[in-house]
């Protein structure tokens, strides 16, 4: 009697914990956590955007959109913004180009993958240009090129220095050879601004790839770079069967760049506003080097 009240009736004992109910799990709020790609470290996401949305652990460098970039790097309320309503066309009637386009400006905010105008860095006044790769992957079209090219035209009028942030995976293949002319136009118009003593700085983001890396992100008067940027023309893979080599592992980061002579300097995020800044005052007249 006694042994068939205690197995028939007591509770069986479960061989897994059991998983909480949703009602019962105590929710945490979506994004206030971030997981470093590079050393898998948790942090706050509030602590990361703070700190610039540079890895607390590592220096691993997120990518930035292009309003976070201007407010970190420029004076705070310095910005002017510059042909903000140029949109693009489909001149080749490409299928679906823009409706493509419409779904980026609603989930971005942009009307295209580049934002230009008139700001200053420690109290000097400069044009700067941020290529935004959340927009269309920071691709290069007629818009983009134009945008630029004012950009240059703009700095060359005020005689202040041209700075532009590149993040692009190349030239925008659905505008065609309207999209390759880009390459020289802005090229070009760079070669005009520094005929006439112009200063301009070009600093290459992740990632700066295919035309935008061979015309205007290369050409500045000093060629900088985040650590860790992915910068080249063709990928990796067709260099390889083309070469018909291995390539070594770091081949097109920043520091590969640099250790080959095709950069100036890679410099930390956290760094970038300070030394951008004293450059910009040393092209001043009667500038000083008060490092």
């Amino acid at each position: 009697m006694l042994k068939e009240l205690f197995t028939k009736n007591a509770p069986k004992k479960k061989k897994y914990a059991t998983i909480p109910s949703e009602a019962a799990k105590q929710d945490v709020p979506e994004g206030i956590l971030s997981k470093c790609p590079s050393c898998k470290k948790i942090m706050y996401t509030k602590e990361l955007t703070k700190n610039l949305k540079v890895c607390l652990q590592c220096g691993y460098h997120y990518q930035m959109n292009s309003a976070e970039r201007l407010n970190s790097f420029l004076d705070e309320g310095s910005f002017e913004e510059l042909n903000e309503n140029m949109i693009s066309e489909n001149p080749l009637n490409f299928p679906d180009y823009l409706e493509k386009i419409e779904k980026d400006r609603r989930s971005t905010k942009l009307n295209e993958a580049v934002v230009t105008g008139i700001g200053a860095i420690l109290g000097h006044k400069i044009v700067v240009a941020v290529m935004d790769a959340s927009f269309r992957m920071g691709s290069m079209g007629s818009v983009v090129g134009e945008k630029i090219t004012r950009a240059i035209e703009k700095a060359d009028d005020l005689g202040v220095p041209f700075i532009i942030f590149t993040a692009s995976g190349g030239a925008r293949m659905q505008e065609g050879v309207l999209s390759l002319m880009q390459m020289a136009k802005t090229s070009v118009a760079l070669k005009r601004f520094s005929e006439n003593g112009g200063l301009f700085i070009s600093i290459m983001t992740h990632p700066t790839t295919g035309g935008v890396s061979a015309s205007f992100a290369s050409v500045g008067d000093y060629n900088f770079a985040e650590p860790g940027a992915l910068i080249g023309f063709a990928g990796r893979r067709i260099i390889e069967q083309t070469i018909r080599e291995e390539l070594p592992e770091d081949f097109q980061t920043a520091e590969f760049l640099l250790k080959h002579g095709q950069l100036d300097a890679v410099i930390p995020r956290l760094e970038l506003k300070e030394q951008i800044g004293k450059i910009v005052a040393l092209h001043q007249p009667g500038g000083e080097l008060n490092w």
